[in-house]
């Protein structure tokens, strides 16, 4: 997306077909202000010392951006210059639904239109909002330009001169109409670039609710993300580390590997498998995991010559099986009696009959009455089936 602006700035620079060549001052004004028509779309502080260079730039002396309600027909700033605070207030409060300028959705994207294109000009001098509010401030007219609109709203840009810059003319008209598709422009990218900060955030938060560690890497190993599981996993230095922000594993071979792994994901789907790879770890305690490598990129994505930062995701989880969270929802699911719930999660964690029935103190041919009725009501027929169905409820969320 950076890049992106970097491209429309440096075209802004050399494209001034709306200007007159003749006049350098002109042709200096515009490209900066481009310029930093585009570094607002990347921080929206700056849309207020931009709204000042662009009435400069007009012969102006205030401007907004502002947004109207279609179903309200309420002007609300969003961004303004050149206003006092106390002024806005009132507007806000009072004189925003007076507004003639709730009048510019009725004309096209891009098309410049000023207050006698609204409404007549001497009725509106007669009308409450001049009288009021516009004429205190020693307005005179407003050059106005719709950015986008839609079925519940239309954003615009607004221009306004005093008596000493007179009424909206040719000249200003082609002035802000050289700049109006840069600042439509803009606010897209802005819009685009607040969407992109919202799914990162709702994804690193969904991210960061796993149990398992994930990391997301490049070709090289590069770390792009790690959730918070993962975070742990480095913070310890034992089998996975951060090393310049590269991920290695402690075991020299398995590290090889993984590079290998990164390598191959680097070139899609089709080199490492869809379902990707399993790799055995081991802690200095002894402890055993399982790094599940899976690809990112698609041969398809690639050729298409779509960029992605990070092409592999890494899930690391101890090598044991949990257990539900919440047991009962395999109970709720075949009707399991309390008891026979207790004797299904006593057979995943402690073993076979004569082992449960130490655990729970009970007979052995009790724990086998319990075991067959498992089996008919889950349609298991061994034990190790009724590991897999409890593993198969086992969420992969942090609790």
């Amino acid at each position: 997306m950076i890049r992106e602006i970097q491209k429309i700035r440096a075209a802004g620079r050399v494209s001034k077909p709306a200007l007159r060549m003749s006049d350098t001052s002109e042709a200096e004004k515009n490209s900066s202000l481009v310029g930093e028509i585009y570094d607002a779309a990347l921080d929206p502080a700056m849309w207020t010392g931009v709204l000042a260079k662009i009435a400069d730039f007009a012969g102006a002396r205030a401007g907004a951006l502002a947004v109207i309600d279609s179903t309200s027909a309420v002007v609300e700033a969003r961004h303004q210059y050149g206003v006092d605070p106390s002024e806005m207030q009132a507007y806000s409060k009072t004189y925003a639904q007076l507004d003639p300028l709730a009048g510019v959705p009725l004309f096209g994207v891009g098309e410049i239109v000023s207050l006698p294109d609204l409404v007549p000009y001497e009725e509106y001098r007669q009308g409450r909002f001049y009288q009021e509010w516009a004429r205190p401030q020693g307005w005179t007219d407003v050059a106005s330009a719709v950015l986008e609109k839609s079925l519940t709203s239309c954003a615009f840009l607004g221009i306004v001169r005093d008596k000493l810059g007179g009424m909206v003319d040719g000249e200003m008209r082609r002035r802000i109409a050289g700049i109006v598709p840069h600042v439509r422009r803009a606010i897209l990218i802005g819009k685009a670039i607040d969407f992109r900060r919202a799914e990162t955030a709702a994804l690193a938060e969904t991210l960061d609710g796993l149990s398992a560690g994930m990391f997301l890497v490049d070709g090289r190993g590069q770390i792009a993300h790690a959730n918070v599981a993962g975070r742990a996993i480095l913070g310890a230095g034992d089998f996975l580390r951060s090393i310049r922000g590269q991920l290695v594993a402690g075991d020299a071979q398995v590290n090889q590997t993984l590079r290998e792994v990164f390598a191959f994901a680097a070139q899609g789907n089709a080199a490492l498998g869809i379902k990707g790879i399993a790799l055995p770890l081991t802690a200095h305690d002894g402890e055993r995991y399982v790094a599940h490598v899976l690809p990112l990129t698609s041969g398809a994505r690639r050729d298409a010559g779509i960029n992605h930062t990070a092409i592999a995701a890494v899930f690391v989880r101890k090598a044991a099986l949990e257990t539900p969270s919440r047991p009962e929802v395999i109970g709720r699911a075949f009707k399991l009696t309390p008891m026979e719930l207790r004797v299904l999660i006593a057979v995943v964690e402690v073993g076979g009959v004569p082992e449960v029935a130490t655990a729970l103190g009970v007979a052995e041919t009790t724990i086998k009455t319990h075991v067959g009725r498992l089996f008919e009501k889950t349609g298991a027929g061994r034990q190790a089936d009724l590991v897999k169905l409890v593993a198969g409820f086992s969420t992969p969320l942090a609790v």
